[in-house]
C-alpha cells in the first residue's frame, strides 16, 4: 500500500489516481482538498480536488492552508522565500499527521510517495520506520537552473528580477534524493540531467506522465488549403510564461511574422517583463490565466501547439494537445512525446532559427498539419492503467 504525499494539484493528482485505480492508496495526504459545495473552494481552490478519488481515503489541511497563505501575504513573503516555507509548512503537517494515532496504515511495509522538494522530513521519517520511500522527480534538479541562469544572463530585459534558488533549497533536495529507495523521472531528458549532477543511475526509473482526459471523441482538426489574413495561422503556447519555456526565443520569432497570416495565442500566467511593442502587437492575444475547465477551448481554437523549452521534466500539455487532435511543435528537452513528421515537429535544440523554420513550415504546409492531426493521439503508454503498473512494479 502506497501513502502519497501531494502538495498542489501536480499532473491532475495522477499518481494518486493510478495507485487507487489499481487498489494501492493507502492515503493521499494534499495541503488542500476542495470536492464540490466545499465552501472553501471558492478562495482560489476550484481545482483541488478529482472526481476520480472522491471515494478515496484523503487528508487535506485547507483551513490552515489558507491561514498560512494569508500570513505570508501580511508578511509580504514572496518567492523563493516563500516557496520554501510553504514546501517545509507542508512536510510538517504530513510527518505531525504519520505520527498521529489517527494515522494508520494497512500492511507492515508502506511506500511513501513524495514529490520532489517537498519529501525531505517525510522521508527522514519513513526511513526510521523502514518503509519504503519513492521520490516523484519533478525536473531535473540543479542542472536545469544552470540552463536557466544562462538564459536568464542572455534574456536580462525579461526576466530582471530572475533568482537562483537558496542554497539550502539544492541541500534539503540532495538529501531527499539519499534517502529515497527509488527516483522517478518522467523522461529521459530528466534522466540525463540528474545523473550529471551525480545522482546514482541505479536509483532512476523513467515513469512518463499520464493523461485521461474526459471528452468526447474529438475529430481531426480542418485546415484551409492556405492560410490567408482573413484564417490566419493559429499557433498556440499554454503554460507558464517564463523563461525556462523557451518563451523569450518564441516572442523574439514573433517579431519575424509581422506582415505573414500568423496569429500567437499565449495562455498561461505571465511570468516575465513583456516589451511593449509585443504587449501591444495585434498578432499576439494574451489570455493570462485560464481555469483548467476553460482549456479545451483553447486547444480547439488552435491549428499547432508549440513548446520550446529550455528543460521540462515532461510537459504534461503536450499529451493535453493531442488529446485535442492538435499538432505540436516540442523541444526535445522534454518528454519524449511528439514523433517528428508524424503528429507534429521536432525541434533539435530550442533555438530561435529553430522555432522561425518550424513555424514557416507549418505556415507553408496546412496539408501537413492536417496529417499531423489525423496522427494525434495520446498512446497506451501515457494511460493511467499503465502508470499505475509501472509504480507497483517499482514497489516489488
Amino acid at each position: 500500500m502506497w501513502i502519497c504525499s501531494q502538495l498542489g494539484a501536480r499532473e491532475h493528482y495522477a499518481i494518486p489516481r493510478a495507485l487507487f485505480r489499481q487498489g494501492s492508496l493507502d492515503q493521499l495526504l494534499t495541503d488542500a482538498w476542495a470536492p464540490p459545495g466545499n465552501p472553501l473552494a471558492a478562495f482560489g481552490l476550484g481545482e483541488r480536488f478529482h472526481p476520480d478519488l472522491t471515494k478515496a481515503p484523503v487528508r487535506a489541511w485547507t483551513s490552515r492552508l489558507l491561514a498560512f497563505e494569508l500570513a505570508a501575504r501580511l508578511k509580504r513573503i514572496s518567492g523563493w522565500p516563500l516557496i520554501v516555507a510553504r514546501n517545509h509548512w507542508f512536510e510538517r503537517k504530513v510527518v505531525a499527521y504519520l505520527s498521529s494515532s489517527r494515522f494508520s496504515v494497512l500492511g507492515s511495509q508502506p511506500v511513501v510517495f513524495a514529490y520532489s522538494y517537498t519529501a525531505q522530513e517525510i522521508f527522514r521519517f519513513a526511513k526510521l520506520r523502514g518503509w519504503k520511500t519513492v521520490l516523484g522527480q519533478i525536473d531535473p534538479g540543479p542542472f536545469e537552473e544552470e540552463i536557466v541562469a544562462a538564459e536568464a544572463e542572455r534574456e536580462v530585459s525579461f526576466a530582471p528580477n530572475w533568482r537562483r534558488a537558496p542554497t539550502d533549497y539544492w541541500k534539503s533536495w540532495r538529501e531527499e534524493c539519499v534517502a529515497a529507495d527509488r527516483i522517478i523521472v518522467n523522461s529521459q531528458w530528466s534522466f540525463d540531467g540528474l545523473a550529471g549532477t551525480g545522482i546514482p543511475k541505479a536509483k532512476l526509473s523513467i515513469v512518463p506522465l499520464a493523461l485521461e482526459v474526459n471528452v468526447p471523441s474529438v475529430s481531426p482538426k480542418a485546415y484551409p488549403k492556405r492560410f490567408t489574413a482573413g484564417r490566419p495561422l493559429r499557433v498556440l503556447f499554454l503554460g507558464q510564461i517564463t523563461l525556462r519555456k523557451g518563451i523569450a526565443r518564441l516572442l523574439n520569432v514573433t517579431r519575424l511574422f509581422q506582415s505573414q497570416p500568423v496569429e500567437f495565442l499565449m495562455v498561461g500566467p505571465i511570468q516575465i517583463i513583456i516589451p511593449e511593442d509585443l504587449r501591444s502587437n495585434q498578432k499576439i492575444r494574451w489570455v493570462g490565466p485560464v481555469a483548467r475547465n476553460s482549456v479545451r477551448n483553447y486547444y480547439e481554437q488552435a491549428d499547432v501547439f508549440i513548446l520550446p523549452t529550455l528543460s521540462d521534466g515532461f510537459a504534461l500539455t503536450q499529451l493535453e494537445a493531442l488529446a485535442h487532435r492538435l499538432p505540436v511543435i516540442a523541444s526535445r528537452r522534454c518528454g519524449d512525446v511528439v514523433i517528428d513528421r508524424v503528429n507534429g515537429l521536432l525541434l533539435d535544440e530550442p533555438t530561435a532559427e529553430a522555432i522561425e523554420e518550424a513555424l514557416r513550415f507549418c505556415l507553408d504546409n496546412p496539408d501537413k498539419l492536417a496529417q499531423y492531426s489525423e496522427n494525434a493521439t495520446v498512446a497506451e503508454r501515457f494511460s493511467l492503467s499503465c502508470l499505475g503498473a509501472e509504480l507497483c512494479a517499482l514497489a516489488m
